[in-house]
């Protein structure tokens, strides 16, 4: 599949999910900035993602869980070296750059980009 076509079926299911207009849906929104996300519709999202590439993602994988309350790898608000480390580990299709340079743990729903769910999906048809 093209990443052209998994765009336009990533922007179907965030229009559908987040009930946002298709010209919100750019490769540079941010999920829960951007176009509105809560923390619940993640949920929603993957499920539509399984259904319309069929593959199944794991809990956590699309995005982690537990890791702000670890103090590993949050302290005083801010990820450190090993958060993330964990993060690009865990999530090598988001881009964590920001992060390092600005660890603050507000800042982790901010790598959530569409593209991130193209390199997401991409990934995941790859190794299928």
């Amino acid at each position: 599949m093209e990443r052209d076509e998994i765009f336009d079926k990533i922007r179907e299911v965030l229009v559908e999910a987040l009930s946002v207009d298709e010209d919100e849906v750019t490769p540079e929104a941010t999920i829960f900035g951007d176009l509105g996300a809560e923390s619940i519709d993640i949920l929603d999202i993957q499920f539509q993602l399984e259904q319309s590439f069929g593959f199944k993602i794991a809990q956590g994988e699309l995005f982690p869980e537990g890791v702000a309350q670890n103090p590993e790898y949050v302290e005083g608000g801010k990820l450190t070296p090993a958060g993330i480390a964990l993060l690009r580990e865990r999530m090598p299709h988001f881009d964590v750059s920001a992060l390092e340079k600005d660890p603050s743990v507000e800042q982790v729903q901010s790598i959530l980009t569409v593209e991130a769910l193209v390199r997401f999906v991409d990934s995941k048809l790859a190794a299928a």
